[in-house]
């Protein structure tokens, strides 16, 4: 006997403008009591989706039905209202505020004189979690928290509101693969008591450990639903980038081979016991021409501090930092762009993107900064330069005059790296450079890595996924707890040898 319908989407049509049809006759389907991944490339509609579910944009066509009635939700709060929840990949609560204030805020429990009953809501924000196998003291700030806690309140807030679906939109980027396991338990917990859950992720070896169903879009149109059991990995890859897997694996082949055949040319980045308070200690490390470094290490190892203070974020507080062979101090950022650095951060949201310029101005803003306030590019200029990498790196826009919040992640990340791209740069440090990324994108953009070392850039490889790192570097180098703790190099580089010196922490 088959599960009831809890949830369908018919003939949903989105556009932004004339320019942009971001979604065109897509049907999406969910029942009680299962996980259905939403799978695509970036820019194939999924974000646009679920923003016309939860209130967000507004329908052009279609119907949506939720246990059999029609809805039309204007608002995250009318979506929620009606029992559609979601919990985003950069968390949407309050942190300066406790978490049990984060559970139930707008609906807190009152006394008899109608303030806020300060005990129940600890009580019942305890005992909530609790059911979660989380273990809190509810009356701290959010924000004293790790981002996986963060989530974990932030579903067990939508389960509280009596959600009958919830929706997941890339939770797993920034967890372990413990908080990972953790947060799935607590999934097919909520799956068995019936509900509902749209899981949007891009890993998918996590799909099918944990999803009942799949349903693919691409470039803003239905591909179909599968069972997940009945679905092989290599046909789902060729249904999501819409051409044979065999064609991709050849691109990453091919780049395998020139990352063989690059040769190391002269150090350009050499640091000597470099310090920073609290974020590396005694760093030694070289980076040379034409070569892309893999840093590798587990959460809080060190390997984005150490990009931080590359690029003059941070500074020096012990040792010495050479660049091409000079002795410098970095100030600023801007010391760093002036030297021919350039960085990538790891969350391209908040430190990356200005979301309210177009793509045109966010790829000319680091050349101007490098150029100073007196030699202003000209909008002919910053246009031509604008073309040239749209262009170069295929990012998928009307224009250039597109705001660069209308893209999709992937697009925004080729952007920032057009950007960098743009100041021509010696050095080009990428933190987590395909984090929340299609197959298709990811690919893409690790060949533009090793064709920029091949051309004689030093490139900084910092990535949490050990796979990515053995395709990409010929030269690894792993972090602990804020220090070098080992380095691999060509046929030595596995990921079990680089799992090893996690593990060990003894310099290889």
């Amino acid at each position: 006997m088959g599960k009831n319908k809890l949830l369908t989407m018919r003939g949903i049509s989105k556009s932004f403008g004339k320019a942009v049809i971001a979604l065109n006759d897509v049907q999406f389907d969910l029942e009680e009591g299962e996980i259905h991944a939403l799978l695509g490339e970036n820019g194939a509609g999924k974000s646009t989706l679920i923003k016309v579910l939860t209130g967000v944009e507004e329908r052009d066509e279609g119907e949506i039905e939720l246990c059999g009635r029609s809805i039309h939700p204007r608002s995250t709060n009318e979506a929620q209202q009606v029992g559609i929840s979601t919990v985003y990949q950069e968390v949407n609560l309050c942190p300066n505020l406790t978490v049990a204030e984060n559970i139930y805020i707008g609906r807190a429990p009152r006394t008899r004189l109608g303030g806020i009953d300060w005990n129940a809501m600890t009580r019942d924000a305890k005992e909530l979690l609790e059911k979660f196998d989380l273990r809190l003291d509810v009356t701290q700030s959010l924000d004293n928290y790790s981002v996986a806690v963060q989530q974990m309140v932030a579903i067990a807030r939508a389960s509280d509101i009596k959600a009958k679906v919830l929706i997941l939109d890339e939770p797993t980027s920034s967890l372990s693969n413990v908080e990972v396991e953790k947060l799935f338990s607590i999934m097919r917990k909520l799956r068995d008591q019936g509900m509902g859950i749209i899981f949007v992720t891009h890993f998918l070896d996590q799909v099918y450990e944990v999803t009942d169903r799949i349903t693919v879009l691409r470039n803003g149109r239905y591909v179909g639903t599968y069972k997940t059991a009945d679905l092989p990995r290599v046909e789902l890859v060729s249904k999501m980038i819409g051409k044979d897997y065999a064609v991709l694996n050849q691109a990453l082949l091919e780049g395998k081979e020139e990352k063989k055949a690059a040769k190391r040319g002269d150090v350009f980045i050499n640091m000597k016991n470099v310090s920073h308070t609290g974020s590396i200690s005694n760093m030694n490390l070289k980076i040379s021409k034409g070569e892309v470094l893999g840093l590798s290490g587990l959460l809080g190892s060190g390997r984005s501090e150490t990009a931080r203070v590359l690029f003059g974020i941070d500074q020096v507080t012990g040792g010495e930092l050479e660049i091409n062979g000079e002795k410098v101090h970095l100030q600023h950022p801007l010391d760093a762009i002036r030297r021919d650095l350039a960085f990538c951060p790891e969350n391209r949201k908040t430190e990356g993107i200005i979301a309210d310029l177009s793509i045109r101005d966010n790829i000319a803003l680091a050349l101007q900064a490098k150029k100073g306030l007196f030699k202003k590019i000209s909008k002919k200029e910053a246009q031509r330069i604008a073309d040239e990498y749209i262009e170069k790196l295929e990012i998928k826009t009307p224009s250039a005059d597109q705001l660069i919040k209308n893209l999709s992640g992937g697009n925004q990340q080729k952007v920032i790296l057009a950007r960098w791209l743009a100041t021509d740069p010696k050095l080009l440090m990428l933190d987590e450079p395909t984090r929340g990324i299609d197959i298709g994108t990811k690919a893409e953009i690790q060949k533009i890595v090793i064709d920029l070392a091949s051309q004689g850039m030093a490139v900084l490889f910092i990535s949490s996924e050990l796979d990515e790192e053995l395709r990409c570097c010929k030269r690894i180098v792993v972090l602990k707890d804020m220090e070098r703790a080992g380095e691999v190099e060509g046929d030595e580089i596995s990921e079990g040898a680089v799992m090893q010196i996690m593990a060990g922490g003894e310099e290889q």
